[in-house]
């Protein structure tokens, strides 16, 4: 989540990327204790409309040598499943995050981040930093520096931030991998929740592979889904194994359409794989590519595994391919599709320029079609 004095609605833009469409995010504005942006996207998760709030938070942070030592290990080599130790994790990671500030032409958003190498280099959410004139950054310590933008994808919602190495000591956070989780893993995240610096929740891994949207209006897939409290002021911020490596940044959280801008018990995060995925291209300042289809798709129904075409964008790749409204999608490449969530992480695993096959239910005939992916535009078109 993000705080802000801005009132301007966001406008709303549907997603037309081969992955579960028809999504329209709103965006909405509040303030909470001093200034608060909250994001108010509606997400289609699954089969179910949520409206999803979207956070920037605050906390601080330091620059590093060497990576922190993760709490968790034991001699029989690191454990997940073990009890999470929230007292030694936040000794050891409350250091290098890091409060995050981001002064824009009518608004300030502040959020949270974290320190990932020597260099002064700061992962946080793209929705907290996005358009901003300037962004600062406040250190466990109370120092206050300038940051600067290396790279952002509002497509993921991940932005790297760089401060002066020079001005502060402390270990980067390790980075873990969302392959290691299970549903009931324990979970801490650190942040500034409505304005409250260095808080500590925990919580549980209540699902994988959730699909989000981003600020992009394209969506996410392979997100955590957890309970750890999470509020406007905790967007950027780490979410931590039972190890203290970071497996996500938090980004959302669910409200079921009530329009609260606070914990649900209902919160995702962006999953760090698909942040290392990228992030060498966006601590060098590059654009980051993605594939893109052309087709909204949902749920057909729960004994009907995969993904409905529900709309087919005129000039895309999924328009050339053949691929009508009312089709089936079954299987990427020989490998089954469930369902929407599944079609997004297999358009997702691809690049552009990429050829495809689709194994298509059209009516009572089976039809194999082939597309060759383009790159995702900048925003979701509306509709």
């Amino acid at each position: 989540m993000s705080t802000s004095t801005s009132n301007q609605p966001v406008r709303s833009g549907g997603d037309m990327n081969g992955l579960p469409g028809g999504r329209r995010p709103f965006r909405r504005v509040s303030s909470t204790r001093s200034i608060a942006v909250v994001a108010v996207v509606a997400a289609l998760l699954g089969a179910g409309l949520l409206s999803v709030v979207l956070f920037a938070v605050g906390a601080a942070g330091e620059t590093a040598t060497s990576a922190i030592t993760l709490v968790g290990s034991t001699a029989d080599g690191d454990s997940l499943s073990a009890p999470l130790n929230a007292a030694a994790i936040f000794a050891a990671v409350n250091p290098s995050v890091v409060d995050v500030t981001a002064s824009q032409p009518q608004a300030t958003e502040t959020g949270t981040g974290f320190m990932i190498n020597a260099q002064g280099d700061i992962l946080t959410a793209d929705h907290v930093v996005a358009g901003a004139s300037s962004i600062s950054v406040k250190l466990q310590n109370g120092t206050t520096m300038s940051a600067r933008l290396l790279g952002q994808d509002n497509s993921t919602d991940v932005a790297v931030l760089k401060i002066n190495p020079s001005r502060v000591s402390v270990p980067p956070l390790a980075l873990g991998s969302t392959a290691s989780l299970s549903v009931g893993d324990t979970l801490a995240v650190i942040g500034n929740p409505f304005g409250f610096d260095r808080s500590l929740s925990t919580g549980v891994v209540s699902a994988l592979d959730r699909t989000i949207q981003a600020p992009s209006g394209f969506l996410v897939p392979h997100a955590i889904q957890t309970d750890a409290a999470i509020n406007p002021g905790n967007s950027g911020g780490p979410v931590l194994d039972a190890r203290g490596a970071v497996v996500g940044i938090v980004d959302q959280i669910a409200t079921g359409g009530s329009g609260a801008d606070s914990d649900t018990g209902v919160g995702f995060a962006i999953p760090i794989d698909v942040v290392k995925a990228e992030l060498a291209r966006l601590e060098r300042g590059l654009h980051v590519a993605h594939a893109f289809l052309g087709v909204a798709t949902a749920q057909a129904t729960a004994s009907q595994p995969g993904a409905l075409v529900q709309s087919v964008a005129a000039g895309t790749p999924a328009a050339a391919a053949g691929l009508r409204a009312g089709d089936l999608i079954t299987a990427v490449d020989g490998t089954a599709v469930r369902g929407p969530s599944g079609f997004v992480a297999a358009i997702a695993a691809h690049n552009p320029g990429d050829r495809i096959t689709l194994k298509v239910q059209r009516g009572s005939a089976t039809v194999t079609l082939t597309a060759t992916l383009g790159e995702q535009p900048t925003a979701a078109a509306a509709g």
